[in-house]
């Protein structure tokens, strides 16, 4: 054994910490990155919110030309393919092609950030002589102060203005405000619902203990998860002269609660309980109890001249009271929701101006960040001491995150935009007109490997006339037509739904029917795949959508 020199050629893939910051910025959503943007304001003193009354008016213009504010056009009539689309995409936005930073077979496109619109070291402004020391604002306090009489009413308390104040002002915005955490809080479940009625309703002691154990053998859609019975014997071992008939009697006086139909132990239940709180003059209601009770599962499998030989009703009565039987809710629980509503913030916007669709980032998703210009004056160069290295460590953690930022919004408006201009028959005249995509199309287009265009179109939205939509829901797999084109996988989906819209109810059309159908227009689907795609619309099986 010995020591001795070894030259070799090789190469890896390098992570700096600015590239890993950018790709996790990259593929969050717009929640989590306005959560981390939060954490990093509250981390880094260089950073700090640009508010709008802080910039002084003659910069509108240059914020104009910043990521957020920043549109691409679209011809709405150009036919061109893809290299025309190219050539207008890098005419209408400016990316410094030549020092992106690449790893592998992804890159991500770096401008001069330090001259950044949007992110721009700014200076400090005050706005206090708009206001302070002119005439108009010195005349209205003036007024304001002659319309206030000397001498107030004292024949009334403070409290009683307060109380008038808050009671009549239904479209006073400060009352509304003060409603907020009342519409804010979550909903109660159903078992809440449940206990809340039961502690407002005079039972005895014996009666509160059954309906309590009956509620909370109760599921969040209103059915019971176990049998009568099996509460009986639970219950049992505490009296012992307990009765069947006493646990049944708790039952039926918790279902009158609301949601009326509540812990039943099966449908049929549900349903029948439901019948009782019509009225008795209810045109058909003798007959929808009667095929609620005993005939539900003839009604469930659709098979209507069974159902009309059984209950001897003719077609338009058993039409009747089938309506009265699907009004109804088979699960009352549902009517009382646990969870918040969660609403989607779009980050993209598209829309059509003057014949060209526009495309833009939306400017609300995330505040306008700036380097605080007092804290980066005090960096010094030739300062080696622990709080000047601090503050250098800081500031370059800022340039980084912002233009992090900025890479990432450009990343964004370029994959968004070549998705408007490949389908723009979606946006003209719906899911029909989806084209076949993938993420190598847009991956060729905008120069990018096929995983970043992936982290791109992962919970990002887009609003676009037809409704809002994540980017994932415009790729998708194609089919063979005769014609020797494309048909997109989404376009199928529409035109089985459309089809199944304008079928005859009486008699539905067949997964081979739909088949059929389709290959008259020229795409040819298999059988299977029609059943996958309606099964995918949640759209039930012939025999299912056969009514009267």
């Amino acid at each position: 054994m010995k020591q001795s020199l070894q030259l070799k050629l090789g190469q890896q893939l390098t992570m700096t910490p600015q590239l890993q910051q950018a790709i996790r910025l990259l593929q969050l959503s717009t929640l989590d990155l306005q959560q981390e943007i939060q954490e990093a304001l509250d981390s880094n003193p260089m950073l700090e919110v640009e508010d709008s009354f802080d910039t002084p008016s003659s910069s509108n213009t240059e914020f104009e030309d910043s990521d957020y504010a920043r549109t691409q056009e679209i011809a709405a009539t150009s036919d061109s393919g893809t290299d025309d689309f190219s050539e207008s995409y890098s005419g209408e936005m400016t990316y410094n092609e030549s020092s992106s930073e690449k790893f592998g077979d992804e890159s991500f496109g770096e401008t001069n950030f330090g001259d950044s619109d949007g992110f721009r070291e700014s200076e400090s402004f005050t706005d206090t002589d708009n206001y302070a020391g002119t005439d108009d604002y010195s005349e209205s306090a003036t007024e304001w102060n002659e319309a206030i009489p000397a001498d107030l009413p004292v024949d009334t308390s403070w409290d009683d203005v307060y109380q008038t104040s808050q009671s009549s002002g239904s479209t006073n915005y400060e009352n509304d405000d003060n409603d907020f955490e009342s519409r804010r809080a979550a909903t109660d479940s159903l078992y809440d619902h449940l206990m809340w009625q039961l502690n407002l309703t005079p039972m005895s002691d014996r009666d509160r203990i059954i309906a309590m154990a009956i509620i909370d053998a109760v599921e969040p859609s209103g059915m019971l998860s176990v049998t009568l019975e099996d509460i009986f014997s639970g219950l049992i071992t505490e009296w012992d002269d307990l009765e069947l008939d006493e646990v049944e009697a708790v039952q039926h006086r918790i279902q009158q609660f609301d949601p009326c139909g509540a812990c039943s132990q099966n449908l049929a239940e549900c349903l029948s309980v439901q019948l009782q709180q019509f009225d008795a003059s209810t045109p058909f209601l003798a007959e929808a109890k009667l095929i609620a009770k005993q005939y539900l599962p003839l009604l469930a499998s659709r098979d209507f001249r069974q159902l009309m030989r059984r209950t001897k009703l003719k077609e338009d009565e058993l039409s009747q009271a089938v309506s009265l039987i699907q009004s109804l809710n088979p699960r009352p629980g549902d009517m009382i929701a646990s969870g918040e509503t969660e609403y989607v913030v779009p980050d993209v916007f598209v829309e059509k101006r003057e014949g060209r669709w526009m495309v833009e980032l939306n400017p609300e998703i995330a505040p306008r960040l700036r380097i605080n210009s007092d804290y980066a004056s005090l960096v010094k160069r030739a300062d080696s001491s622990s709080d000047n290295t601090f503050l250098k460590d800081n500031l370059q953690e800022a340039r980084w995150f912002l233009k992090s930022l900025q890479s990432r919004n450009e990343t964004l408006l370029k994959v968004a935009s070549c998705i408007v201009e490949k389908q723009r028959g979606f946006l003209e005249y719906g899911a029909e007109a989806m084209k076949p995509l993938v993420l190598h199309d847009i991956a060729e287009i905008v120069e990018m490997h096929e995983s970043t265009i992936s982290r791109v179109t992962t919970q990002k939205f887009m609003h676009t006339p037809q409704g809002i939509f994540e980017l994932k829901y415009f790729f998708s797999s194609h089919v063979s037509t005769d014609s020797g084109g494309e048909c997109s996988s989404t376009a199928i989906r529409a035109l089985i739904k459309k089809l199944v819209s304008a079928e005859n109810p009486k008699k539905p059309l067949s997964d081979s029917k739909i088949t059929d159908l389709l290959g008259e227009q020229g795409i040819q689907v298999a059988r299977r795949t029609i059943a996958k795609y309606r099964e995918s619309l949640n759209i039930p099986p012939s025999n299912e959508r056969k009514t009267l």
